[in-house]
This record gives C-alpha cells, structure tokens and sequence, in this order.
C-alpha cells in the first residue's frame, strides 16, 4: 500500500505546497513530452493526485484516466475546470487494475516512493504493464537521492530553506528510506508535514521493469530532453512494452 498521507488534512493545501511544480516552465515540457508519448491513445496516470498534469494533458486532446489512492485528493481535482470530466479509479497503484488498456501509463513527481517497500514498487511496475498496450510506454519521474551531501554519521539533509519553508530529508541509508520532513510558517503559525518514501536508483528500476516484461527505451535529466549523467538530480525514464 502507498504511505496514505495525503488525506483531508493535507489536500486541501497540496497544491500550495508544490506551487513550483505548476509553473508553464515545468508543466509545459512535462506535457510536451507525455502528449508525445501518448500519441493517439489512452494515457493512465498512477497518483494522479489533484490533476496537475492530467488537466492540462487532457487539454492536449488525451484521453486521460487516473489511479488514485486518496480520494481527498481527487476532490481537489474536481472542483477545478474540466476536473470532472477525467475518469479516476481510487485504489493503491502497485495492485488496482482499471479498465482499458493503454499506450502510455505514467508516475511522476517521485511518487513511486510513496510504496514503501521493493515488493511493492516491483508490484508497481507489474501493473503498469498490465495495463499498457503492445508498444506502450511506462514513465516514471523521479529525483536521484542526494546521498554523495551525507558527512559519515549525518543524515539529515535540508533540499528547501526559504522564508515560508524549511524541508529537511532525513535518510535511513541501511533500509534505503527517507522522511521529507516540511516546516511551513505563515502569520504567526506553523505547520508541520512529515513524508515517508522508499527511494530508488535507475539500476533498480531498470530491473523491476524486466521482471514486468519491459524495456528501458529512453533516460533523460529532465523533461526537456537533456542528457542524463552522474551530475543530474532527477531522471524521466521511459520503458516499453514490447509489440507482440
């Protein structure tokens, strides 16, 4: 099962939290890049969340539908325009099947580290699969941990110090596990949000989308299409479902 975090507590101001994430300089490539993908067919997306990418992917003439864990969240999608016209299917990502079958099916913003262990991320890959067409694509957004920032004996640390934020990462480097630990202040009150993850590498992700019968087809630092190296922070990576 994914963390089961986002509940009515925190919806609500999700999308405040990852404002930046819904700047034209993020979402525009973004889209670009799944659009493409898609091509003419039915894209799924697993957390779809409060719609940030589905919206403007269904704008593109996609036929969008989602998998979603916490309905709060898909509340907050449906009271946005057009929210109501995605279908979404609440259920966890590593083992709800939906209807259809699909050419893309995709997980962005880090959110396969939300299923807290490797069977479950395994289980994760295998239903993307399942659902994906004969030359479909599976894509996974996901940032590479900052482990090489670690001092020996330390491990905290801190990815956002900004007036209104301080987010810290503490890591369990034996158990491959990390808490994104939030501190927002506004008027003269705090609040708190602590995120749980499994983080993972490109090599691990490369072998649970062999065991689902996929290949990796294409991975880039960003959704722009820059190289991928040993510098990057992230990886969009994009593995294939082989045409029968």
């Amino acid at each position: 099962m994914t963390n089961g975090i986002f509940d009515e507590r925190i919806a609500p101001f999700y999308d405040a939290t990852a404002a930046h994430m819904f700047d034209e300089s993020v979402i525009g490539p973004t889209v670009d890049f799944l659009a493409g993908l898609a091509s003419n067919g039915r894209a799924l997306e697993f957390a779809i969340g409060t719609g940030r990418v589905a919206l403007p992917l269904r704008t593109r003439g996609v036929e969008v539908h989602g998998l979603e864990l916490s309905q709060p969240m898909v509340d907050q999608m449906r009271a946005k325009p057009g929210g109501d016209t995605i279908p979404v299917t609440i259920g966890d990502m590593a083992t709800t099947r939906v209807e259809n079958s699909y050419s893309l099916v995709y997980l962005v913003f880090n959110s396969i580290g939300n299923l807290l262990t490797q069977d479950e991320q395994v289980d994760c890959f295998a239903n993307a699969a399942a659902h994906l067409e004969p030359g479909g694509h599976f894509v996974i957004e996901l940032c590479i941990p900052p482990l090489r920032r670690l001092l020996t004996g330390e491990k905290f640390v801190p990815f956002d110090i900004t007036d209104g934020h301080l987010g810290v990462d503490e890591f369990d480097v034996v158990n491959q596990r990390l808490i994104s630990h939030h501190f927002w202040i506004a008027n003269g009150r705090a609040r708190t949000f602590d995120s749980p993850h499994r983080y993972v590498w490109p090599a691990e992700l490369d072998l649970m989308a062999r065991l689902a019968g996929l290949t990796l087809s294409e991975r880039w630092s960003n959704w722009k299409g820059e190289p991928f190296t040993s510098e990057s922070t992230a990886h969009i990576s994009v593995w294939e479902k082989p045409r029968q």
